[in-house]
């Protein structure tokens, strides 16, 4: 089109786990995706969408529904924002506190939406955390399913907060870790918690994120924010859900034991997995991942290639039930012999 040119070197879209639904509509044959890491023992919600609530818009502000977050965590309302998935809040974040001549640190193997949200602000990746105005840290961490203690990244946040920069702390698994070593008692000008209903309580379909972090921040975000990105049934399930969270204590013990039980059988294999404090499992493959998703693709089990990642050789799986574990364990089997 004359006078119209695209941005030049505009970035790729991320690659992401989670094509159950793709793959079984596609082949339409019954489909186990351990690629999406979600809660295989979640928390019974005794809700049922109600269509009536669909007459009205939802309160832009989500005012009620912050206070309901704000007496969970004892946190003011004007500390929280709420956003269609965390990735939406990711990209608002950076759109509010990045920009062209801000840089920006993370330590990759990592989530990819930071950086690329970072990018599409406009700011540039640095290799020194030292120089970041923004510090992008996933605890537990996506894929190594490594935890940062509290007192380590308290300590990283006294030295970002030291040069007036931000650290990010995306704690979208951590209640399926251990919730202790959380940021979100934190009160700071210097940090934002990330939080997300998806994986905890295994609702990727409702898509309802949330944060913390210092009124001014927040408030700016909430402006970004497109208005009504919460729409009513999201809204009225995290309404719901937030009287539940104690119950997510059940949840943490029993992936803690299946995961023990599926990193011994796949290690059994030759293979190797990664110490995992949470409900996904990093396997070194010693062969190339692609591959063998596309063989496991023929049992009809789908996991995450880590190639995206920089780790060609690696996959992700998920911790389900045992008997869905049991599955992939002898697909894997067979797989790589």
């Amino acid at each position: 089109m004359e006078g119209f040119s695209l941005v030049p070197d505009f970035p790729k879209k991320v690659v992401h786990g989670g094509c159950g639904k793709r793959e079984l509509e596609k082949t339409r044959k019954n489909i186990l995706d351990f690629s999406a890491s979600v809660n295989p023992y979640p928390p019974k919600i005794p809700w049922h969408c109600d269509p009536d609530i669909l007459s009205l818009y939802p309160d832009d502000q989500y005012f009620t529904l912050k206070e309901r977050i704000g007496q969970v965590f004892h946190r003011d309302p004007t500390e929280i924002c709420v956003g269609n998935g965390s990735i939406e809040l990711i990209r608002v974040f950076s759109l509010v506190a990045l920009g062209k001549n801000k840089k920006f640190f993370v330590d990759p193997p990592t989530f990819g939406e930071y950086e690329l949200s970072a990018q599409l602000s406009g700011a540039t990746r640095t290799p020194v955390v030292e120089k970041a105005d923004v510090v992008f840290q996933c605890n537990p961490n996506n894929p190594t399913g490594t935890l940062q203690t509290k007192t380590d990244l308290c300590r990283s946040l006294d030295q970002i907060s030291s040069r007036n920069g931000i650290l990010f702390c995306d704690e979208a698994f951590i209640e399926l870790s251990d919730p202790s070593e959380s940021l979100i008692t934190i009160s700071d000008s210097h940090l934002f918690v990330l939080r997300s209903l998806t994986k905890c309580f295994s609702i990727p379909g409702i898509r309802f994120g949330y944060g913390f972090g210092d009124p001014d921040l927040i408030e700016k975000i909430e402006i970004t924010r497109p208005p009504w990105s919460v729409n009513s049934f999201a809204e009225a399930f995290a309404f719901e859900a937030f009287r539940h969270m104690d119950e997510l204590a059940a949840s943490r013990s029993t992936i803690e034991r299946e995961r023990v039980w599926l990193t011994s059988a796949i290690n059994a294999l030759g293979l190797h997995c990664a110490p995992s404090t949470v409900n996904y499992i990093l396997v070194e493959c010693n062969q190339k991942a692609a591959g063998l998703c596309e063989l496991l693709s023929g049992y009809g089990i789908l996991v995450r290639d880590c190639t995206s990642f920089g780790m060609p050789t690696s996959i992700r799986v998920a911790v389900r039930t045992r008997e869905e574990n049991q599955i992939l364990v002898e697909a894997l089997s067979r797989c790589v012999r």
